[in-house]
């Protein structure tokens, strides 16, 4: 990626203002994620907030062209432990990049980021579960394959 690109796609955190921009619609290419309306999202943005630093949602918007659209996001939560003296665990979810602009480096902008802030804030580790045909692209970014993911799902 040219240094163009890099000034052009800049990591910040989410803003209240990028529901309008296709954040959702982003989370729709991801999993499961119905519309959702804005006082909803208000709501949730707000109880988001009230976490500080131990929850942060962060966004790539487009700049380069005129759409001003939301084409990568990713979020982490720090979870605060008793084992290793007190410690926290970085949790890192719903990371995707929009299928119009893969390939540009974007997803691990946003791994970085993530993965800086919970180092920042005292983490001793950062952990994600991915599919198996996203593996090699989290072990560029880093990371190794430890253990299984078990899931019980409620619904």
């Amino acid at each position: 990626m040219d240094s163009v690109e890099e000034e052009i796609y800049q990591v910040r955190k989410l803003e209240i203002s990028d529901k309008n921009k296709g954040f959702i619609e982003l989370l729709q290419q991801l999993t499961v994620c119905d519309s959702v309306s804005d006082e909803a999202f208000l709501e949730r943005f707000q109880e988001i907030a009230k976490y500080g630093d131990d929850h942060v949602i962060c966004v790539i918007q487009d700049d380069n062209s005129n759409s001003g659209r939301i084409v990568a996001t990713g979020s982490l939560f720090i979870e605060k432990k008793f084992i290793r003296n007190c410690g926290k665990v970085g949790h890192i979810e719903d990371v995707v990049v929009d299928s119009s602009v893969r390939g540009k480096q974007l997803g691990k902008k946003i791994i970085d980021f993530l993965s800086d802030h919970a180092r920042a804030m005292g983490c001793y580790k950062v952990i994600l579960d991915c599919s198996l045909e996203n593996r090699p692209f989290y072990e560029k970014c880093g990371f190794k394959q430890k253990e299984i993911q078990m899931v019980k799902y409620f619904i």
